[in-house]
């Protein structure tokens, strides 16, 4: 690196200037007001901690994530985190270690090693919600809707929601006898929808007719939520896990159009997202023109087992970057302002300083200093009046 360009950032790490970090901001405010009101309190764990620690529960997928450095006070492994949410986990197992529903948010920056997606970022501002303690569809309910909450205030407009379960494959491929090595495979083909390999591959198992066409069927099985009604069909004789999957589906899909009719729902049996840690409905919110999902969750009961407490979990997170930039409303020019000038009579600096109580913005000239008050940002100077008191005029 030269002198020249010491000024660049490492590729997919960005910094946010005014008004864009202004809009970020007032959106936090906002989004943390809006989990306070729903009863959720806000955590703010650290930046580094132990390696085992992060990489807990859905931290295992994390790890080629995550930056990896040696603590030079003890010679442990560490690591920056790549996601907060084994983080709460461990804070509610842990250091809370309540026996009633714990609602937690969270808001910082994470760092990963890669950027996620085409021209992604490595430094997102995540931002979350985690419930604990309750295991049901009225927290897999709330956790949609607290969501869907969060796009409102964002001003994230046209939203599809899209929504699976985990325990419907989890139950196919236990049914089918698959082991460690062919689950994962059965799984990767279900995500890339490649149903021709999916054929070739369950007609080299040794299993049923019936268990064969089950898990050929699942990758099929997505549209509408009518798509549920016709799975108790195409599935039916798979199991009562299934069948409670597929009634938990229907309930929490009821519940998202009564409540958003505007959202348009979209139920896929073969969405895995997750599936090593998720263990019931999982979910992803879409934007139009987005190719990725801008929000993620779904429920992961027993998280913090190796916390010392297995306690039912479900939650969410997003990116505040992210939905700051898919928002409609153009970002507000920087705030303007009072400038007062460099003056050390009494009475400005009390003028100065009751206008800053009551919520203005004022900056007070330096002495020397070149710029006046509208290269200064201000619409407006504090000035001496014909009865010598300092009041505000427009420029």
């Amino acid at each position: 690196m030269t002198d020249s360009n010491r000024w660049l950032l490492p590729e997919g790490i960005e910094e946010a200037l005014p008004p864009l970090a202004e809009r970020l901001e007032t959106c936090r405010r906002q989004l943390l007001d809006l989990y306070h009101r729903w009863g959720y309190e806000l955590v703010m764990p650290p930046l580094i901690e132990y390696l085992e620690s992060l990489l807990t529960g859905t931290g295992h997928d994390l790890d080629l994530q995550t930056f990896k450095l040696t603590d030079q006070l003890n010679g442990r492994l560490m690591g920056v985190r790549a996601d907060m949410t084994p983080q709460v986990a461990r804070i509610d197992a842990h250091s809370l270690n309540r026996d009633v529903p714990t609602r937690l948010c969270y808001m910082g920056t994470v760092l990963h090693t890669r950027p996620d997606g085409f021209a992604g970022s490595r430094s997102p501002l995540q931002v979350g919600a985690e419930l604990y303690g309750h295991q049901g569809l009225d927290s897999d309910v709330e956790t949609i809707r607290l969501m869907l909450e969060t796009f409102r205030v964002c001003g994230v407009g046209e939203v599809f929601l899209d929504l699976g379960h985990v325990d419907i494959y989890r139950s196919l491929a236990a049914g089918a006898g698959l082991d460690g090595d062919q689950e994962a495979q059965m799984f990767d083909m279900l995500q890339r929808k490649a149903l021709p390999e999916i054929r070739d591959f369950l007609a080299g198992l040794d299993v049923s007719d019936e268990v064969r066409e089950r898990l050929m069927t699942l990758g099929r099985l997505n549209g509408d939520p009518a798509v549920i009604e016709e799975s108790r069909t195409r599935l039916a004789g798979a199991g009562e896990r299934v069948d409670r999957a597929l009634d938990e589906l229907a309930a929490i899909a009821e519940a998202v159009t009564r409540l958003y009719p505007e959202v348009r729902l979209h139920v896929d049996l073969a969405e895995l997202r997750g599936f090593h840690y998720h263990t019931g409905a999982v979910f992803a919110a879409y934007v139009p023109g987005q190719g990725q999902e801008v929000a993620r969750g779904g429920r992961y009961d027993h998280i913090g087992q190796v916390f010392g407490r297995a306690r039912p979990a479900t939650g969410f997170s997003t990116d505040l970057k992210t939905l700051v930039g898919l928002s409609p409303q153009p970002i507000a020019p920087a705030p303007r302002g009072i400038f007062a000038p460099a003056d050390k009579d009494p009475g400005l600096l009390d003028a100065v300083q009751a206008l800053r109580e009551q919520g203005e913005r004022v900056i007070q000239g330096l002495s020397g200093q070149e710029g006046d008050a509208a290269r200064m940002g201000c619409d407006r100077v504090l000035a001496r009046d014909s009865n010598n008191q300092w009041t505000v005029t427009d420029l």
